[in-house]
């Protein structure tokens, strides 16, 4: 039988119906998925958690005496043969080819060794500020080459402002989201929404992208939308459309996260051409699902910087072996198995279980060491969904690969009381008290990532 899909939106009886495209984009998502399972020899997968219904046996579970089925983790120094790593040279030449491998395999997917090559250009050139420091911004396209399956187009859309003043290449902090939301504050040059894009609302106090240009740095906005669309009926197209040459893909294939952080890295590759842009000291942002593509790219490219993780939840930074708010099997189910590779499906469905997954996402932050790294997320009350508490015992134990680099790890074990910042370290960690958003964590980030700065 097909997955129970919990999505991330608010319940379906609150939203307009679906439309007759709509409706054709979701049937061939559910073909898409049945046919993985049917090469996964699946015949059933368990049910997710429903968070709408507290009459349904599938209720989320937010009781912390039953979170935990599986509390052993693998350990990230421990190489498959069972010898302990106990170098910095054994873990970059040994045990750390050995977790991307298991992430590459069984949970992310593959980037092809054919991906195509990217050409950027300048589309747009504006003039803007903020207060009294002027700023330019650039719009940029990034054209892919698809000389190799032409029927599939793909061109990157991304934004990205500096102050116009600045004596030197300046820090970029880059946001992955949908596409260029409306409440997107362009100097001048304000964009359309993006396909999943969604405005929220103006925070109380000065945008995040006004406190960046505050610092001196820079800032950019990357559309995903524009890399891959966020949906399965979307696979034959976008990039993963193009490598695997409109097909199906395969098991082992890149899923949408995969795919937004490749495109992440692609920008990067601009910014390096950039003479404004310190290339050096580009950071990520995204929250929610962009979150979890913004850890994945830091983990995969070690030429980021850092990057702020938010309610990234399932399929970022929570543990997946824990039982609370989204779980492994929402994730793969119909509704949003395109962010994974097929494989992961596997592990939502008898015989296996979340513990026979190979790594989990405290190994996950780990390839993201030496370079710092901040997890931020709300409370339970607005947040829960995401596990907020999930995401930080992953961040914790991460602290050992970052320690035996000669990093500093958490600090702590005890889960902190909300609103503290646990930022002495290269590992860094805080709760808001707000719901599932990203604003109230912008002024702890940006003065970690300012520590951080050589």
């Amino acid at each position: 039988m097909a997955a129970f899909q919990t999505p991330q939106q608010p319940p379906a009886a609150g939203r307009p119906p679906l439309t007759e495209a709509q409706m054709a984009a979701r049937k061939a998502a559910q073909e898409d998925h049945q046919r993985l399972m049917t090469l996964l020899h699946m015949t059933e997968m368990r049910h997710g958690a429903d968070q709408n219904n507290k009459e349904s046996p599938y209720f989320v579970n937010y009781d912390e005496s039953k979170a935990n089925p599986y509390p052993v983790l693998p350990d990230p120094l421990t190489l498959k043969n069972g010898k302990k790593v106990a170098t910095a040279k054994d873990w970059w030449n040994l045990r750390r080819p050995e977790i991307v491998e298991d992430f590459d395999r069984e949970i992310y997917g593959r980037v092809p060794k054919n991906a195509p090559k990217v050409t950027w250009s300048v589309t747009i050139t504006n003039e803007g500020g903020y207060g009294d420091v002027p700023t330019l911004t650039r719009t940029l396209a990034g054209h892919v080459d698809n000389s190799s399956y032409p029927d599939v187009p793909v061109d990157i859309m991304l934004k990205l402002t500096t102050p116009a003043n600045a004596k030197g290449p300046v820090p970029v902090v880059m946001q992955l989201t949908g596409g260029f939301p409306a409440g997107l504050r362009v100097p001048q040059a304000a964009g359309g929404a993006g396909r999943g894009a969604v405005a929220p609302a103006a925070p109380a106090g000065p945008s995040w992208q006004e406190q960046v240009i505050a610092k001196g740095w820079g800032y950019a906005v990357l559309a995903t939308g524009s890399i891959q669309a966020d949906n399965g009926a979307g696979l034959r197209q976008g990039i993963i459309g193009l490598c695997g040459k409109g097909e199906p893909r395969k098991l082992d294939d890149w899923g949408a996260l995969r795919a937004w952080a490749w495109g992440a890295s692609r920008a990067l590759d601009y910014f390096e051409t950039d003479k404004a842009v310190d290339a050096a000291h580009v950071a990520l942002e995204g929250h929610s699902r962009w979150g979890k593509a913004a850890l994945v790219a830091l983990a995969y490219d070690q030429r980021f910087w850092t990057a702020y993780v938010s309610s990234s939840g399932e399929g970022g930074a929570k543990l997946h072996r824990r039982n609370w708010g989204e779980l492994v099997e929402n994730i793969a189910g119909a509704g949003e198995y395109h962010w994974m590779a097929g494989n992961f499906l596997k592990y939502a469905g008898p015989p296996l279980t979340w513990a026979d997954l190979p790594v989990d996402s405290h190994e996950l932050i780990a390839l993201c060491a030496p370079r710092p790294v901040f997890i931020g997320a709300g409370t339970n009350s607005g947040d829960g969904w995401a596990d907020p508490k999930g995401m930080f015992l992953a961040a914790a134990a991460a602290g050992p690969v970052y320690k035996l680099l000669g990093k500093k790890d958490l600090g702590t074990t005890e889960f902190p009381p909300v609103e503290t910042a646990l930022v002495s370290g290269d590992v860094a960690f805080r709760q808001h008290a707000e719901g599932h958003t990203d604003a109230p964590n912008w002024p702890a980030f940006l003065t970690f990532a300012a520590a951080h700065l050589k």
